[in-house]
């Protein structure tokens, strides 16, 4: 039977289920990547799971979000999975050595292998041929053991390229496009899997921008062949051993394929406050822009950050204008510095960021007060710059570039062709990336005063009664439930800290609210749990009391997180019944374990309404198992215990 790239990896990697879309899977992990503001967590975890190494190929943590320490905190998180690495058998990206992403892209990414980690923007190692996903930290410390990732089988997309991209077009213009036909929901439950003569002129890190932003899509993963295109970008870095060639069977066959004709491509920006309110630069040209930012891990590399460089060559931005720039590792940096490029880019007044995530996740350079920040990242959520009343747009670098030198937001299809080749060779210095000792070496793990344990859940009670403590609307993100601006991100290996700030862009006397109703439930609209994999946003409610989540529906990886903690996600039956829960509403779900066991459904009642509605749980077996054992690390204790 004809196979495409996406079930020629599962079924190399199926450990458990059947290759239904919607049926729950278990795979093979061969690779885990972990960031230093989740990555305490996973160590916390994979330490209280009492694993002694792990199991997985290979496994890195990269210390690229919590860079700026203007305290203590942020330095002990680095010491502490510098430690935890170094015990486990871990990999150790220090600081400064760049983004996850890029970083695991140019040095560890294979094609055809599995890798989880604890970032949604996992996905951009599919620019590599490799089912890369993003998840949860407990997901990634079980697979670091040697448990399977499980996962609901997604549907198979063929996202097909046809035709040339035209001059100051990109890959950024590419997954744009997508965001506007499908919106933030549309790929959820879904794999989306490229092809078509199109590819040929996209390279690695032009496939990585489109893998990156698929999670903006809400998608499971997004993946790329690996042709000649990923051959010579392995020859560049030294690393041609690890190609293997895997494309799509003749005859393949996808639950559904999309068509792009990229010569009909016009460069594209997302407008505030979200990634598929797309238009074309031409709707918005002429206006002003403050801050022009170009990094991140969607377009921070060697060839985006050369075609900036070309463009502002021997120009000046004007006054009103700050450009930074965000190399998205080392290597880039190196590159630059070493072709003159940098210099190119500061004498133009771009200001230098380090190799790191930065202003993306909020670490710094917040717009001023009523900006316009134009900028090469994934995401423009509300808040998330660190300047609730700047409007974040999101370009290409091309895009950035040019209306930087112009001072307002330019279509730059006027100006002559640019063209900027990707290298034949990298100049490759691993020097900062810690290989861990040998097994058996005895490592202490060192842990600063800020690091607190996490909350763990206990069993699920036959009945739950509690307030509802907050009604919100669609598209909540984990930006709104645990925001990460640069003063709270030190806060992340902290949860009591952390729950002073929970849910406070969506209403500030939630955590007093909720600490004295000793917890209760939250009602939401679709979509709840968009963004960010970071499971502070399921961990912090719980330690607040959060029992159960209501909601129309929900992000994929926020769901397993709630599942994860022992917190109940429910879908309402009907739409009338969310639009009914107000804000004090006290809720039972009583004889609540039969119910669950029973499957499906739950009734719920609403004493202070008077009236009862329907919710779904809709869980596996498996899953049912955790939520009764109050969540997967008790959960997995538990099969540990019954194995030994």
């Amino acid at each position: 039977m004809a196979k495409n790239i996406t079930m020629k990896i599962i079924s190399t990697h199926l450990a458990e289920g059947q290759l239904v879309p919607g049926e729950e899977i278990a795979l093979h992990i061969d690779q885990t990547l972990t960031q230093d503001t989740t990555g305490t967590m996973v160590y916390l975890e994979f330490e209280a799971l009492g694993f002694p190494r792990v199991k997985t190929q290979k496994s890195v943590a990269y210390l690229d979000h919590n860079t700026l320490q203007t305290g203590y905190e942020n330095a002990d998180d680095h010491r502490f999975i510098q430690s935890a690495a170094a015990k486990y058998g871990i990999y150790c990206s220090r600081a400064g050595n760049g983004i996850c992403h890029q970083v695991h892209l140019e040095r560890f990414a294979v094609p055809g292998q599995t890798l989880l980690g604890s970032d949604s923007h996992t996905p951009t190692a599919g620019a590599m041929g490799t089912l890369a996903i993003g998840a949860g930290g407990m997901d990634v410390a079980v697979a670091m053991g040697g448990g399977a990732y499980y996962l609901n089988m997604p549907q198979i997309v063929n996202v097909h390229l046809k035709g040339k991209l035209p001059p100051w077009v990109s890959a950024k213009d590419i997954i744009l496009t997508l965001l506007r036909r499908l919106s933030v929901k549309g790929g959820v439950g879904k794999i989306f899997e490229y092809s078509g003569e199109g590819l040929a002129q996209l390279t690695v890190p032009e496939r990585a921008t489109i893998a990156n932003m698929g999670a903006e899509l809400g998608a499971t993963t997004s993946i790329f062949p690996s042709d000649e295109v990923t051959l010579q970008f392995l020859k560049a870095q030294g690393r041609e051993e690890d190609w293997r060639e895997l494309t799509a069977d003749e005859g393949a066959s996808y639950d559904q394929t999309i068509e792009i004709d990229l010569s009909s491509l016009a460069p594209l920006v997302a407008c505030p406050h979200s990634p598929d309110q797309v238009v074309t630069v031409r709707e918005l040209a002429a206006t002003k822009v403050d801050q022009v930012c170009i990094g991140s891990c969607t377009n921070s590399s060697y060839v985006d950050l050369l075609k900036a460089a070309s463009i502002l060559r021997g120009k000046t931005i004007p006054p009103h204008v700050s450009l930074v720039i965000a190399p998205g590792s080392r290597q880039v940096l190196t590159m630059l510095a070493a072709n003159g490029a940098l210099a190119e880019l500061i004498n133009a007044g771009a200001r230098i960021l380090e190799c790191a995530c930065g202003p993306c996740i909020g670490m710094g350079q917040a717009p001023a007060t009523g900006a316009v920040s134009l900028r090469t990242f994934n995401r423009n959520f509300y808040g998330r710059s660190g300047t609730a009343s700047a409007g974040v747009y999101l370009c290409s670098p091309e895009v950035a570039a040019v209306s930087a030198w112009r001072g307002e937001i330019t279509d730059p299809r006027s100006l002559e062709p640019l063209a900027v080749p990707c290298p034949v060779k990298f100049q490759v210095n691993d020097n900062l990336i810690i290989q861990p000792p040998a097994a058996g070496t005895k490592v202490e793990l060192r842990k600063g005063p800020n690091i607190k344990a996490f909350p763990v859940n206990k069993a699920l009670p036959a009945s739950l009664e509690g307030t509802v403590l907050l009604v919100m609307e669609d598209n909540i993100t984990t930006d709104h439930i645990m925001p990460s601006p640069a003063h709270l991100l030190p806060l992340r290996s902290n949860i009591p800290a952390l729950a002073e700030h929970c849910l406070t862009p969506v209403d500030e006397g939630f955590p007093s609210r909720a600490k004295k109703k000793g917890g209760g439930f939250l009602v939401a609209g679709e979509n709840y749990g968009q963004g960010s994999s970071r499971e502070h946003a399921a961990l912090v409610p719980l330690y607040l009391g959060i029992k159960g989540v209501l909601a129309l529906s929900f992000a994929r990886i926020h769901k397993v997180n709630l599942l994860n903690s022992g917190i109940l996600p429910l879908t309402f039956v009907e739409k009338e019944d969310y639009a009914r829960l107000q804000k004090g509403d006290q809720l039972v779900m009583e004889d609540l374990l039969r119910q669950i066991l029973a499957g499906g459904m739950i009734m719920v009642q609403n004493k202070t309404g008077g009236y009862s509605f329907p919710v779904n749980l809709t869980v596996s077996a498996r899953q049912k198992e955790i939520l009764l054992a109050g969540g997967l690390l008790p959960y997995t204790r538990k099969k540990a215990e019954y194995r030994e």
